[in-house]
C-alpha cells in the first residue's frame, strides 16, 4: 500500500479548505488543487514513505509493472499510470471547459482525451456548478453565444451539497463554481479546452486564452434531462457511483469493520478518504491509515483489505 506527497497548487481561484482538510502544516495560500495521485508528466506525485520512498509514480509502475497496476492495465497503458486523483477547492468560478474523447484527441494531435467525475464534499451552502447543455444549440450558435457572453444561458446549473456526484464523459461542457469543494477522478490527461472565462483578466491584464474552435469539435450537443448521478446512500456496504471504460467508482460509509475482497480484480485500487478515520490491513498484514484527506494506492497483487474505523471513502479502479 502506497501513499504519496500531494502536489499542492495555488491558483487565482483557490480557497482555504484543502490544507485543514488534509491536516497539513502549511502556510501555502489559495490552494485550489491537491494532486493526490498523478502520473502526468512534470507533475508526478512521489511516494512518501516505505521501501520506495522518493520514487515518482511512473517509476513505481516501471519497477513493478503488472504487480502494481494489473496485467490488462499494464498492456493497455504501459508505464504510465492511468488515473489522476485531485481535491479541488474553488473560491471563484472556474472557466467553462470541455475535454475531447480519445478519438478526437488523437485527431487533434494529443495523446488521449479526458473523462472524469466529481464527488462533492463539504462545500459552501450556495455552491453551484455547470454540467451539460440544457438548450439544444448548433456549433454555430455555440460560437455566437461565446462571442456575445451568453453561453451560460445554454448550460444546466446545479446547486450542490455533500454527497452529490457528477459524471463528466468527454464532450460534456462543465465548470466548477464558487464554493465547490470536491474530489475529482479522471483519466491521466491534461487536455482541457477553455470555452469561456467570464471575461476575466490575469494578473498582467490579459484575457486568458480560449479554445473556441477546438472545443466546438469536442462538444456533445445532445441535451439530457439531468446530469446529476443518482444513487441511494447506504451504510456499511459499497454503493456503485460510476462505471465507465476508464474507471469504476464506489462510495463506502462505514461505522463497523468491513473486508473488501479484491481476489478477482485485475487492477490497482485507490481509496480516497472523505470523512472520518480508519486503519486498513491488507492480506499480508501490512497496515496504514485511511483518514479524511488521505489517498492510498493498493497494488493489484493485494487480494483483499480489512477496514476498521468510522470512515467515508471513495474506491476507484480501472
Amino acid at each position: 500500500m502506497y501513499k504519496f506527497k500531494p502536489l499542492l497548487k495555488s491558483t487565482l481561484w483557490g480557497g482555504d479548505k484543502i490544507i485543514p482538510f488534509k491536516h497539513l502544516q502549511s502556510t501555502q495560500q489559495q490552494v485550489g488543487e491537491s494532486w493526490e495521485i498523478s502520473g502526468v508528466e512534470d507533475n508526478e506525485t512521489v511516494v512518501s514513505d516505505g521501501e520506495y520512498s522518493g520514487k515518482k509514480l511512473n517509476e513505481l509502475v516501471t519497477l513493478l509493472g503488472e504487480k502494481l497496476v494489473g496485467r490488462d492495465n499494464y498492456k493497455r497503458f504501459g508505464n504510465e499510470f492511468p488515473l489522476l486523483i485531485k481535491f479541488i477547492d474553488a473560491r471563484q468560478d472556474l472557466s467553462i471547459q470541455v475535454h475531447p474523447t480519445d478519438e478526437i484527441a488523437h485527431r487533434q494531435g494529443k495523446e488521449r482525451g479526458k473523462t472524469e467525475m466529481w464527488y462533492i464534499m463539504n462545500s459552501d451552502s450556495d455552491a453551484k456548478l455547470y454540467s451539460g447543455l440544457k438548450l439544444r444549440i448548433t456549433p454555430e450558435e455555440y460560437k455566437q453565444m461565446v462571442e456575445n457572453d451568453t453561453i451560460c444561458d445554454a448550460l444546466a446549473q446545479y446547486s450542490v451539497q455533500e454527497g452529490d456526484v457528477f459524471f463528466l464523459p468527454a464532450g460534456r461542457i462543465h465548470a466548477i463554481g464558487t464554493g465547490c469543494f470536491l474530489a475529482e477522478i479522471q483519466q491521466t490527461s491534461d487536455v482541457t479546452y477553455r470555452i469561456y472565462d467570464f471575461k476575466r483578466k490575469d494578473k498582467d491584464g490579459n484575457y486568458r486564452q480560449l479554445h473556441t474552435q477546438e472545443a466546438s469539435e469536442c462538444i456533445n450537443y445532445e441535451v439530457e434531462d439531468t446530469y446529476r448521478t443518482s444513487y441511494q446512500p447506504r451504510k456499511n456496504e459499497g454503493v456503485s457511483l460510476v462505471e465507465c471504460p476508464y474507471f469504476s467508482t464506489a462510495v463506502y460509509d462505514l461505522n463497523e469493520p468491513m473486508t473488501l475482497d479484491y481476489s478477482e480484480l485485475d487492477s490497482f485500487v485507490i481509496l480516497i478518504g472523505m470523512k472520518g478515520e480508519s486503519r486498513i490491513t491488507d492480506d499480508e498484514g501490512h497496515t496504514t491509515t485511511l483518514n479524511e484527506g488521505e489517498t492510498v494506492l493498493i497494488p493489484a497483487t493485494t487480494k483483499g483489505i480489512q477496514v476498521e474505523g468510522t470512515i467515508k471513502f471513495l474506491e476507484t479502479y480501472v
